[in-house]
Parts: structure tokens; C-alpha cells; sequence
């Protein structure tokens, strides 16, 4: 299945404090390949989660558009960007939000567009798919952060979207965890298109690209594994194009 490719065109992101302006993204204008595992990485306060937001139509932009195919966010009245979010897209963030008083099955089931018996034929075969079955039954406080993660995962994918983003999902976890649960999203990209943030290198060794940041612009691009042979390169946004 073809998806359609997420874009911004001289996007900035700006906060007003009285005469005082601090630019989140600061013109940037990228094209994301689509149907492949997409990194967006850079230090804290580089703009890779504002630019995550953006483009998932979380955040709206000061300056400039962002689209999802045709679809342009700041043309578009905000119950059509909603329906785009729970029709085309999937999320995991940092914290696992999960309610604490339903099974870790009833958490996923509750990103099902429609509940019924499909989603729940859904809900185990995605459980089964990524090897957590044994946590269905069990309500979020008896899991570990790596376990909720994982059933973010699966909740993530209920709808079968065309795009998942992940937000810092590794942040709070241990090394193994981090990457089980990395291990788990680049598996999506056979469906769709992931994009994962993070400051960490080790976790985007199997990216297909790595949009790089720094003070809410772009550097350039790299992939998974020149990441690992050179971590601390960063391409310079005249020698990389900000589309591929």
C-alpha cells in the first residue's frame, strides 16, 4: 500500500512570552519517505518533538504548512484533523498512557475505530504478534514500563494506521527495554510509515533515515547504520537534502 507522505514547507513554530519570541522549529521545509522507519533525532531542545507534533496535526504552526499527502493541517477545520488522527495515525509517547483501572486488552481495544468482535480478533493477533499475550489480563500497575510500552504499541496499531508516531518512547526505559520496544515499531514499516524521536542513536540503527536537528532547524539526513559508525556526525544541511 502506497502512503502518503508527510511534509512541511518553511514551518516555524514560535511561543510569545510578551516581546519575547523562541522559535520551536524554525523554517523548515522536509518531505518524510514514506513506508519506511523514519528517525527524527537532535539534543533536547533541537525542535524533533515539535516537529513530530506538526506533522501528527498535535500542534499548529506559526509560520508556514505541513500536509499529510493533500491534506494541509491549516486549511483544514480541526474536527477533519481529528478524524485524520484517529483514522490515519497512531501514537506512542513517552509516558504510557494507560488507564489504570482496565486490562491491558481493554487499554488496546480502546484504539479500535469501531469495538466489536473484529477488534477484539485484532487486539489478540496484535498481543500475539508482539509476544505479550501473557500481560491481556493484567491492569497497567502490575506492569513493568517496559511492558506498558509495549501494549502502547499494540494499542497504537488497532487501526491499522498509515502512520505511527512515537514520541521519546524509549526515555524512561532501560537499554533492553528501549529496544525491544524500537525492535517492535520498525516492524510496522512493512504497513506504513513509522517515525520515531529520540536523542539516542543506539535506537535507530535499523532506521531506513534519520532526519537530523539542531535549534529547531534541519541539519541534514543520515541513516541507522552511519549513525553507528559515526554518532557524533552531523551532516550539514547544505550537503543533505531535506527531502528524500
Amino acid at each position: 500500500m502506497s502512503i502518503a507522505r508527510l511534509s512541511t514547507q518553511n514551518a516555524s513554530l514560535i511561543y510569545t512570552d510578551g516581546t519575547r519570541r523562541t522559535f520551536a522549529l524554525r523554517d523548515v521545509s522536509v518531505e518524510l519517505p514514506s513506508n519506511k522507519f523514519v528517525g527524527i533525532m537532535g539534543p533536547s531542545g533541537s525542535g524533533k518533538s515539535s516537529l513530530l507534533y506538526v506533522l501528527s496535526g498535535l500542534k499548529s504552526l506559526t509560520e508556514g504548512t505541513a500536509s499529510f499527502g493533500s491534506f494541509e493541517y491549516r486549511s483544514a477545520a480541526q474536527k477533519d484533523i481529528v478524524a485524520l488522527r484517529r483514522n490515519k495515525f497512531g501514537f506512542v509517547f513517552q509516558q504510557p498512557y494507560l488507564l489504570s483501572w482496565q486490562t491491558a486488552f481493554e487499554n488496546v481495544l480502546m484504539g479500535a475505530p469501531k469495538l466489536g468482535k473484529e477488534a477484539e480478533e485484532d487486539a489478540r493477533r496484535f498481543f500475539c504478534d508482539l509476544g505479550i499475550e501473557s500481560l491481556a489480563n493484567k491492569l497497567p500497575p502490575q506492569l513493568s514500563g517496559g511492558e506498558k510500552q509495549r501494549v502502547c504499541v499494540a494499542r497504537a496499531m488497532m487501526n491499522r494506521p498509515e502512520v505511527i508516531f512515537a514520541d521519546e518512547p524509549t526515555a524512561s526505559l532501560d537499554h533492553a527495554n528501549g529496544r525491544t520496544v524500537v525492535d517492535l515499531l520498525a516492524r510496522y514499516r512493512t504497513s506504513g510509515t513509522v517515525v520515531v524521536v529520540t536523542h539516542d542513536p543506539e535506537m535507530l540503527g535499523d532506521a531506513d533515515n534519520v532526519l537530523l536537528m539542531r535549534d529547531g532547524g534541519v541539519q541534514g539526513w543520515s541513516d541507522g547504520q552511519n549513525l553507528q559508525s559515526s554518532p557524533n556526525t552531523i551532516l550539514s544541511a547544505h550537503d543533505a537534502p531535506s527531502r528524500l
